[in-house]
């Protein structure tokens, strides 16, 4: 089987083997993946972290082979904690974006493939259930513009924002809203939540379309136009600046 890593800052991810096709999601830098399929000059990939599965430029990749591909799925590596950095190595750098994996990190130095990089700034490890570093990840994100489809401070979505923030606690959740509503134990009053519990919206049709984390003071940080801080209590996302509510609580699920 053939494996893949991420050896760009950010590599698109599409519906469809074009340009053109909508882009579902991205890889970030040293984020390894399973090549399903093979068309013209894309790959059909299934991402590692989520199984997420999409296509790529067939040029915007790295070969991984098995033993690295491996070793990489059981943590070896750490996460970039800087919101921008960069990783040099002996003939270029590469922009390195906050929740980029740092393969085979070892407090500087980081390898590709066989190529070394030395990487200039702040990474951790994978923390564990750590509610106050949660936000503290959180809030380093806001006024990140939305993007759909978008994992990156630069640009996010209401999904990408909340599994990248769970990253840094080594808790893995799915890519789209509605499968990370499937994750987790249910919390039946807004009453009861805690801060780091997910809280999941619904349009008219009763489909999920949204999360957000729950924070102290009943709040809650999540991917609206931008990343931003907005009340929360049992009717939805209130938005002080419209004066209006903005979004319709469907659920609230408490993921660790």
């Amino acid at each position: 089987m053939k494996h893949g890593i991420a050896s760009l800052s950010i590599i698109p991810i599409r519906k469809e083997p074009s340009h053109k096709s909508e882009m579902v999601s991205q890889l970030l830098f040293g984020e390894t993946f399973t090549v399903l399929n093979e068309q013209n000059n894309w790959l059909k990939v299934e991402c590692l972290y989520d199984n997420y599965q999409g296509w790529i430029d067939a040029a915007q990749y790295t070969p991984l082979v098995e033993k690295d591909f491996a070793a990489l799925a059981n943590g070896e590596g750490g996460l970039a904690l800087d919101l921008s950095g960069s990783a040099t190595s002996s003939t270029h750098a590469v922009a390195i974006v906050a929740g980029s994996s740092l393969p085979f990190f070892d407090g500087l130095n980081l390898k590709l493939g066989k190529e070394k990089f030395i990487y200039n700034g702040q990474a951790i490890a994978e923390e564990g259930k750590n509610t106050q570093l949660l936000e503290r990840i959180a809030v380093r994100y806001l006024n990140a513009p939305y993007l759909w489809g978008g994992r990156s401070p630069f640009g996010i979505d209401c999904s990408g924002f909340t599994q990248m923030a769970f990253k840094f606690l080594g808790v893995a959740l799915k890519r789209d809203a509605f499968q990370q509503a499937e994750q987790g134990a249910v919390v039946n009053f807004i009453e009861e939540a805690l801060p780091g519990d997910l809280a999941f919206f619904h349009n008219e049709e009763g489909k999920i379309i949204h999360v957000g984390i729950i924070i102290k003071d009943k709040k809650i940080i999540h991917s609206s136009g931008c990343v931003r801080i907005d009340s929360i209590d049992h009717f939805g996302i209130h938005n002080a600046a419209q004066k209006k509510y903005t979004h319709r609580l469907k659920i609230i699920k408490r993921v660790f």
